[in-house]
């Protein structure tokens, strides 16, 4: 008897039969499916394998898991809840699920991604919830794929006619399967850009075919331009958007002039970076009789040259923001108006769109006006050089800052109207400040550049007085106009730039690494918060964990966003807020001149779902612009440090995982990483609670924030990674 079973035993099974019938009538749960389709579905034809369906789904009908709703045809059972959201997939292929349902990301592991891909919106149900209390589920069917083009580099078996291409991003955890056919010419090892086509039910890996060859790996040109094209940002305009463009009559005419607000006469300049081309805004300046200052902030007219329903403008919106990148600047807009007919240049006449304020000394605003005008741009600096009018108190700007490289005077005047200006600016900052703001002055990293675009110096850039003067009067205009909007009775749809609470948890998190320093946080309520906040990055300025601090801190923060439904912004402290000085480089800015002209010509209300879509597009596209230009910054750190190689620096550890610590080099603030497996000297392991790697012998800890010395084991720039030997701790500690 007991041989007989044996042999009965091995008659073949389909395995995990249950699971597998289930999962396909519960990710198609609207259709019913008989033994033959899902026989169909798992690729099997034979009589046992049928019947072993068969047999299968009387069982699963008996436990009541599906049922049977015409004869032979069966629908699964469902009391679970299904919940929509977009996966945030890890290095290692599980992921995480942001849904509103749940106050906590979902967690799914790689068993359960079921061919979704990274920020795709899928549809899922939560089972169970794993150890800590944490939600765990299942993805049932990808909604939408959040892209179908990848960067990667393409291996070619030219012997069976197919391609792989392996992705250069470490979250597309599937190389993708390209036929011959589909190559583009591409050469092995060439870099590309691939379009998914398909995956299909058998396929381990997705199809797809060649769009573009960017070039050989490593070489400068093709990882900017793969940088571009991993995040579907593009760097070249169409050619009916040049020709479009090209044929705008851009001239200043004396009819055009006659509808607007001639402020010609007044005193205005501009204060840009010293690189710049494209000025979108400039400043007048003039003593009135009744002593109050009327101070106008002009920005460049784009929507007058930028009509909707023209494929300029269709390129814009799609675009939503100019790029920047370590080397280049990808506009918005086509450099005839980029750097041109829009570009608030010295010494030309200019159509703007203008906010002009007269106020005391006490920086209170007594009166506001807001429409079209047409200036008359009477001096450029750059920050430098406006910075020396400010320490110097006089109107020399000496040789080493100047642009031209020769010390020369600027008139009085000017260098009055920057001076009081400045003292306004640091006015309203202070305002700004007691009534909560945040401030974040943040050192962002700059590269000196050869001829040939390689890094040869490092360079940090901070903000001075005369940066700090741009910014508040851009603050006050764009307050004033949200604010102008934003107060009208019916209410009106308009682009607001809102920005949210910090999450508790968040802050929480921050106390403890913070805690590690010294440093105390009060989160009692939300004065008490924002003065603690600016206490610690003040407190921190000039300090070797300065930059860990300060991006923590930043990271607490929730990301600013546009929409129409305005809640304010926490780390400005205004209750109104709005993006209208930048339209050369920010599509939203755009859309907030229309709509400001459209209101001031009494214009009802425009729709908000339209207008509300228009804001979620422009976020998103802030946000992949936002990612590429980090991506330019990690790229260029690593071709740095190629020239750096067994060099000893000093550094930071900036985070801990249980695969390796990072760590930021003081001198350049690049980062890279020390892999656990080159530390030798122990067998360390991961201590979550304390932040760091515990020797298990030695007891030897290596902690958030202390300070070791790395030398520079490996650069790969086309993976972008930047990997460090741990030499060891500074002498002195």
């Amino acid at each position: 008897m007991t041989r007989k079973r044996k042999g009965k035993s091995k008659k073949k099974g389909i395995s995990n039969l249950t699971n597998t019938i289930l999962s396909i009538l519960k990710k198609e749960r609207n259709q019913s499916f008989n033994y033959k389709q899902i026989a169909a579905k798992l690729g099997v034809n034979d009589a046992s394998s049928r019947n072993q369906i068969i047999k299968k789904l009387r069982d699963l009908q008996g436990k009541k898991e599906i049922e049977e709703v015409e004869r032979g045809k069966f629908k699964a059972i469902t009391n679970t809840e299904y919940h929509i959201g977009i996966l945030d997939l890890a290095a290692k292929g599980n992921g995480y699920i942001i849904c509103e349902d749940f106050d906590d990301d979902v967690f799914i592991a790689s068993n359960n991604i079921n061919r979704a891909l990274n920020g795709d919106q899928v549809e899922f149900y939560v089972y169970k919830r794993r150890q800590k209390g944490k939600l765990e589920g299942e993805i049932t069917q990808v909604l939408k794929r959040e892209k179908n083009e990848y960067v990667g580099v393409i291996q070619i078996n030219k012997k069976n006619n197919y391609a792989f291409v392996v992705p250069d991003s470490n979250k597309m955890y599937k190389d993708i399967f390209v036929p011959i056919n589909k190559t583009f010419n591409a050469e092995d090892g060439d870099k590309v850009l691939v379009k998914l086509e398909d995956w299909p039910e058998k396929a381990d890996s997705p199809y797809g075919k060649v769009v573009q060859v960017l070039g050989k790996p490593g070489e400068h040109n093709t990882e900017i331009h793969s940088i571009l094209a991993e995040y579907g940002l593009p760097y070249e305009f169409p050619q009916d958007v040049e020709d479009y463009a090209n044929n705008i009559d851009t001239s200043i005419t004396k009819e055009e002039i006659a509808k607007r607000r001639d402020m010609r006469q007044d005193l205005t300049f501009t204060i840009d970076p010293k690189d710049a081309k494209d000025f979108d805004d400039a400043l007048s300046f003039t003593v009135l009789d009744n002593g109050l200052y009327e101070i106008g902030i002009h920005i460049a007219d784009v929507s007058h040259y930028v009509k909707e329903g023209t494929v300029l403008d269709d390129e814009a919106f799609e675009r939503a923001t100019s790029v920047y990148l370590v080397d280049r600047v990808v506009p918005m807009l086509p450099e005839v108006l980029s750097n041109n007919a829009c570009s608030l240049r010295p010494n030309e006449e200019k159509y703007t769109f203008s906010a002009v304020f007269q106020m005391n000394d006490k920086c209170e605003i007594k009166n506001e006006w807001f429409g079209r005008t047409v200036t008359y741009s009477d001096a450029r600096f750059a920050y430098e050089e406006a910075q020396a009018i400010i320490e110097s108190k006089t109107n020399n700007i000496p040789a080493e800052v100047s642009l031209t490289g020769k010390a020369y005077q600027t008139t009085p005047a000017i260098a009055d109207a920057i001076l009081k200006m400045n003292e306004l600016a640091k006015k309203m900052r202070s305002k700004r400040m007691r009534s909560g703001a945040i401030s974040f002055d943040k050192v962002e990293v700059k590269f000196n550049l050869d001829d040939n675009n390689n890094p040869v110096g490092v360079f940090f850039k901070t903000s001075k007085d005369a940066n700090k003067l741009i910014e508040e009067f851009m603050l006050l205009a764009n307050r004033k106009v949200s604010e102008f909007i934003g107060k009208q009775s019916p209410k009106k749809t308009f682009i607001y730039r809102v920005h949210d609470e910090p999450d508790d948890s968040k802050l929480a998190a921050l106390q403890n690494v913070v805690g590690r320093f010294g440093y105390k946080l009060n989160f009692k309520d939300r004065k008490t918060t924002t003065a603690s906040l600016n206490n610690l990055l003040s407190e921190v300025a000039g300090k070797k964990e300065q930059n860990l601090v300060d991006t923590l801190t930043i990271r607490t923060m929730s990301k600013a966003e546009y929409t129409t439904h305005n809640i304010g912004h926490y780390g400005l402290a205004f209750n109104y807020y709005s993006h209208f000085t930048s339209p050369i480089r920010r599509y939203p800015d755009v859309m907030a001149h229309r709509l400001l002209q459209h209101y001031l010509e009494g214009g009802k209300s425009v729709n908000e779902k339209v207008y509300e879509e228009k804001c979620q597009h422009s976020s998103n596209m802030e946000n992949l612009a936002t990612k590429a230009e980090r991506d330019s910054i990690k790229y260029m750190q690593i071709r740095f440090m190629e020239d750096h190689k067994n060099q000893e620096f000093l550094g930071v550890i900036s985070g801990v995982t249980d695969w390796g610590i990072y760590v930021e080099i003081i001198e350049n603030k690049c980062e890279g990483m020390v892999s656990v497996r080159d530390m030798k000297d122990d067998h360390y392991a991961f201590d979550q609670d304390h932040y760091a790697m515990v020797g298990r012998n030695t007891k030897t800890m290596y902690q958030l924030g202390d300070e070791v010395i790395v030398r520079v084991k490996n650069t790969d720039l086309v993976k972008k990674h930047l990997d460090f030997k741990l030499v060891g701790k500074p002498e002195n500690t």
